[in-house]
Parts: C-alpha cells; sequence; structure tokens
C-alpha cells in the first residue's frame, strides 16, 4: 500500500545543545501536535568529552540528560504519534537505545527505537590512512601526522539519508551518532513528502529551515538584540517549522509560550555560524542563503521561501579531537574603589612570580575588558574578577602557578575575596577538522530491541561534484591603525552606536569568529556597506583576531557577514579566553559608536525600532 503523502508537516526542536533547557521537550509536546521534535546535543568538543566517558565505562558516551526528558513525555508521545530524532547518541547509540528500552519498561511502554551509527571512525582511522585518507586539518592544512597519536575521537557527519532509511521502519524514536544538526531535521521532511535526491532546491530550503531552529530559542527569542521587544523570557516557547511539500516554510512556536519569532530573529538566526552564506555546505545539499526570502505571516510568524540549493560535495567531514596538553585557569576577586588599578598591580606581582615560561599565557580583567579588550571602551568597574591562566605540556609547571594563584591574597593592595582557592590543570583537547571521500565509509541502521536487530548499511548519501568558490566581497589581511585611532569619531558628526541601525549576532567555528551585521533599514544597509568594511573590523578586533577578515554581503537579507579567522585563541577547550566561542564579539561591534548621518538614524526611527 503506498504512502498517502502529507502537504505540510509540523517539526519542533526542543534543545540545542548539550545542556540546553531540560522542560523544553515537555514544553513542545504538550503544547500542539507535532509531527516531529528534533533534539540536537552534540558538538566537537562534546564528542571528546563522551568518547572518555566510554573509555571509563563501555555503557555511557550519550547524553543522559535525554533519558530525564523522555521520561516525561513518551507516554505522550506514544499516544499523540509524534517522532523524536535526535543525536543524543553521541559516541555510544546503541547504549543509548538500550538506556531508552530500559526506561521505556519501567513505564509500561514499548516504543520502536532505531538507531543511526557507523559514524565513529576512530577505530578505523589506520585502515582508512592506508586506503589514502590524509585527513589534513582543513583549516591550516597541517598533517595528520603531527597528532594521529593523540587523536581522542573521530566522528563522520553523516547527513539525513541515514536517518531517512531508518524512517521507513515507522520508528517512535530515532537515536543517532554524529548526523548533521540540519540532517536530523531535514530527514523527516524528505520522508515525507517523497522528495528526490535531485530536488536541490527543496532540499536546500530543508537545511535553511534546519539551521533557523537547531540552536532552540536562539530563534525565539534567545540571544537577541533586542531583547528588550521579546515580551517574556519565562515558559520559552522553542521553534517550530510549518514545512510544506513545495519547500516554503513558516517558522513559529506555540502560543502562550515566552519568546519572539519575527523576522528579525529569524534574521539574526541565519547568520548564526553561516560561513560563506553562497556555499552552505552539508553532506545533502549545498544551500545559497543569498536566496532566502522572508516575509511577515502574522503574529510570532515568519515565512521562508525562495531558497536555492545545488548539487553537495563528494566529502564528508570529520570532526577529531586530540590531546593538546594543559591548561589552568585561576580567579581572585578585586573590589573598589580603584579595582582596576589593583586587578593591574595584582596581575604585575603574579607573573612576576610565576614567569612568563609556558607556550601561552592570558590575563583578564572580568567586569572591565576580559571579552572586548580595547572595544570596552575601559569603564572602570566596581568589583573586578582577575582572571589569570597559562597553557603548557607539562604538567608540573602549571601545578606550582596555581598555588601561586591563592597566595596573591595577603600579598597586594587590599579589598580581596576568595574565589575557589588554587585551581587544578585540566587536559586541553584540541579540534581538528579533515575531509575525507563519502565513498570510504557508509553509515549503518538499526532496530533495538533488546539488543541490535536487523542492522544494514545504507548506501544512499548524495556524492556531488560541487566545489566552493569564494564569494566575499571585502577582505582585510593586516592592521592598518591601532584600536584607539580605529575607534575615533569625529564630535562634529551625528555620532551613534551602531546598535542604533543595526542588529547583531555572533559565534564560533573552531577558532574563527562568525559577526553576522543586519541594517534596520534600507538607507543603514546602504551607508553599513560603505562604512562597515573588513578592513574596520580588522582594525577594530586586532587584540582578538589574528588572522584575516573577510566580508560577505547579503542584500537579501540587508546584512554582512564577516568572518574572523585566528581570533578565540585557538578555540574549543584550548582557548584561555572567558568568551571562549566569541558569543560577544557581535556586542563589541554594536556598541562601537560611527558617524551615522543623521537622515540614516531618522530611517530606523520612522520604523518604530527602538534599540536598547
Amino acid at each position: 500500500m503506498l504512502k498517502t503523502r502529507k502537504e505540510t508537516i509540523k517539526i519542533g526542536n526542543a534543545g540545542g545543545y548539550w545542556g540546553d533547557d531540560p522542560g523544553a521537550l515537555k514544553r513542545q509536546i504538550m503544547g500542539g501536535h507535532l509531527d516531529y521534535v528534533s533534539m540536537d546535543f552534540l558538538a566537537e568538543i562534546t564528542m571528546s568529552i563522551m568518547q572518555k566517558q566510554r573509555s571509563n565505562d563501555p555503557k555511557l558516551g550519550y547524553a543522559r540528560d535525554f533519558l530525564g526528558m523522555l521520561e516525561e513525555v513518551l507516554p505522550a508521545i506514544l499516544k499523540n504519534k509524534t517522532k523524536i530524532i535526535t543525536n543524543a547518541g553521541g559516541v555510544n547509540p546503541i547504549a543509548c537505545a538500550e538506556a531508552i528500552e530500559v526506561l521505556a519498561k519501567r513505564l509500561g511502554l514499548n516504543p520502536k527505537i532505531a538507531i543511526v551509527h557507523g559514524d565513529d571512525i576512530l577505530p578505523d582511522i589506520g585502515a582508512l590512512r592506508s586506503k589514502g585518507c590524509d585527513f589534513k586539518n582543513m583549516e591550516d592544512a597541517r598533517e595528520f601526522s603531527t597528532v594521529a597519536d593523540k587523536v581522542e575521537a573521530a566522528n563522520v557527519y553523516f547527513g539525513a539519508a541515514p536517518v531517512v532509511e531508518a524512517l521507513k521502519w515507522d520508528p517512535d524514536i530515532i537515536v543517532t551518532g554524529r548526523v548533521t544538526d540540519t540532517g536530523i531535521t531535514v530527514a523527516a521532511m524528505i520522508h515525507e513528502f517523497g522528495w528526490q535526491q535531485q530536488d536541490w532546491n527543496k532540499l536546500a530550503s530543508g537545511i535553511v529551515a534546519g539551521h533557523i531552529i537547531e540552536c532552540g530559542c536562539q530563534a525565539t527569542g534567545g540571544n537577541f538584540t533586542d531583547w528588550h521587544l521579546v515580551p517574556s523570557f519565562s515558559n520559552m516557547g522553542y521553534p517550530i517549522i510549518e514545512m510544506n511539500s513545495d519547500g516554503t516554510f513558516v517558522v513559529t512556536k506555540h502560543p502562550n509560550t515566552g519568546g519572539l519569532v519575527s523576522l528579525d530573529t529569524v534574521r539574526e538566526q541565519l547568520f548564526y555560524e553561516m560561513g560563506n552564506p553562497k556555499s552552505y555546505i552539508t553532506p545533502d545539499v549545498v544551500a545559497d542563503f543569498s536566496t532566502i526570502q522572508l516575509s511577515s505571516d502574522g503574529k510570532d510568524r515568519v515565512r521562508v521561501s525562495g531558497v536555492k540549493g545545488c548539487e553537495p560535495t563528494p566529502l564528508y567531514k570529520v570532526s577529531m579531537a586530540y590531546l593538546d596538553g594543559f591548561k589552568v585557569l585561576g580567579t581572585i576577586c578585586i573590589s573598589g574603589p580603584n579595582a582596576r588599578m589593583k586587578a593591574e598591580a595584582f596581575a604585575k606581582i603574579f607573573w612576576e612570580k610565576a614567569g612568563t615560561d609556558f607556550v601561552e599565557s592570558q590575563t583578564e580583567y572580568f567586569g572591565w575588558n576580559a571579552c572586548h579588550r580595547s572595544l570596552g571602551h575601559k569603564d572602570d568597574g566596581n568589583e573586578i574578577i582577575l582572571r589569570i591562566g597559562a597553557r603548557d605540556y607539562d604538567q608540573n609547571k602549571l601545578k606550582k602557578l596555581s598555588k601561586l594563584v591563592p597566595a596573591l591574597i595577603l600579598s597586594g593592595p587590599p579589598g580581596v575575596c576568595v574565589l575557589g582557592g588554587a585551581p587544578k590543570p585540566a587536559e586541553v583537547v584540541s579540534y581538528w577538522p579533515a575531509l575525507m571521500p563519502k565513498s570510504a565509509v557508509k553509515p549503518k541502521i538499526a532496530l533495538y530491541s533488546g539488543g541490535v536487530k536487523d542492522e544494514r548499511v545504507v548506501n544512499a548519501d548524495v556524492i556531488g561534484h560541487f566545489e566552493a568558490k569564494d564569494s566575499h566581497s571585502d577582505i582585510a589581511t593586516k592592521v592598518t591603525m591601532d584600536v584607539q585611532t580605529a575607534m575615533r569619531v569625529n564630535s562634529n558628526e551625528n555620532i551613534v552606536p551602531i546598535s542604533e541601525i543595526a542588529l547583531g549576532r555572533s559565534g564560533d567555528k573552531g577558532d574563527m569568529a562568525n559577526i553576522g551585521i543586519l541594517a534596520r533599514s534600507p538607507q543603514a544597509f546602504k551607508w553599513l556597506d560603505e562604512w562597515l568594511t573588513a578592513q574596520r573590523v580588522k582594525d577594530l578586533f586586532q587584540e582578538l583576531c589574528f588572522g584575516n577578515v573577510v566580508r560577505y554581503r547579503l542584500e537579501n537579507m540587508s546584512g554582512f557577514n564577516f568572518l574572523l579567522d585566528a581570533s578565540l585563541g585557538g578555540g574549543g577547550t584550548l582557548t584561555l579566553r572567558t568568551d571562549a566561542q566569541g558569543k560577544t564579539f557581535a556586542q563589541a561591534l554594536l556598541r562601537q559608536l560611527a558617524p551615522v548621518p543623521k537622515e540614516v538614524v531618522d530611517s530606523v526611527r520612522q520604523m518604530g525600532i527602538k534599540s536598547t
């Protein structure tokens, strides 16, 4: 009997990372009928943490938090026929499925569980290298041999294809390993609508939908520049996609929940970790974000259409994590008056005792300029947390340094309080991104019922021939002036913070920060196009960014996407910085004063927009 195709399906997201709101799944399930719920638990460093857990206990290595969330809603999802697709399986989806089965039996229930795995290639690296997979670092071209004996985790980013195959079993829950954030969402669309392998535009639209909802409530008012416009942050509504079979869709949330869905909340999320907007590469399709069209569809509803896509690449991305020495971070709290001067004195005392014989050291004044350096305009704080850290391959050197942190308390200016005593050195696990041919590895699917049943290899991911072409309109490679000069404005001009005419969202991709700046009016976009160049951003962020700055222009969404290379101190767990992921970079840029013509500011104010 042929499956009856639906014209519209509802897919909700209930988690954007491991540690997200534990009540989100229950709110999504109880708030109204959904056909599917996707949940993303995995980040690059998460995989290495899970791998360590599994090495200590073979029954671990997955997101155990998921079980508590599922316990609250399992009867409801079975009754309502809502399917959950999640990568909570981490590096051990079989153990995750077993734990779900134990939970279900305790509740007197019998859900049908499917597994997607085969992404963990850690045991196979040697064999794959002998077959020609060089695993060269895709960001800086370093040879894999330099880290091969230190690798702790290695996982392939599979696309939607194995999930689509698993859906043919009509499971209630699909648990995956490292399937892409977008893949766990677009799979439901392919399955329900019968989209074909070469329906590039529809697939690209599904990828855009997945990108919008993959970070949970970042699309529904969380981390929103105009946070003051969000009616309530209580009982936050998580995003829902109403996807049509033709690839157009609406972003919304359940009624009577907190948060906000607007053109601007959706625009901001689209710019998050966007990379090259014309080449948003996934294993399923390459999406062109410059083709996205947004329009309002009523209260808390945004319609998305016009998305174009093309065939994917012949390669999978591989996320690896390797041991890279140790680091230690210590803090003391210093109160006013003259808190900044005291903090600087304590830092001087500390480093005179500790020396500088480390791979890297760092001093931050939290409450003054820890996140933004000079871009914070040097406002003096009443209280400052002095954060001092170092990284090295010799753990004993760091142990000696850590003992000097509490020794500061009685050896400097007054007004100090203790924050935790001597810190302990921690292992550093660094990120190693690589590429490998899709033909070299195949995903597996299985049913789970008292063990793995009906396991099969999936031979379905599309091997395309796409090669990314850089579409940036502007690049800066060198600093041209100091930060203070770059920040300087002429008092005779109309001076306002950039936030008056733009919104922003920022995040990370390894050691590369992504800053999206979105104009509030057509006139603001035109002015920013001329003034906010890659060179200006490079000069402003020179204390944080040590690589190139590239700017991409997206007229369809009145915005600019900046990529700041070598700007996160190595990224992940390697960095000694407070803001390890560049989450605050957009705020640093938006707070800068700029000579914005009065007519541009007026064009924004005439639209009734009030920034904070």
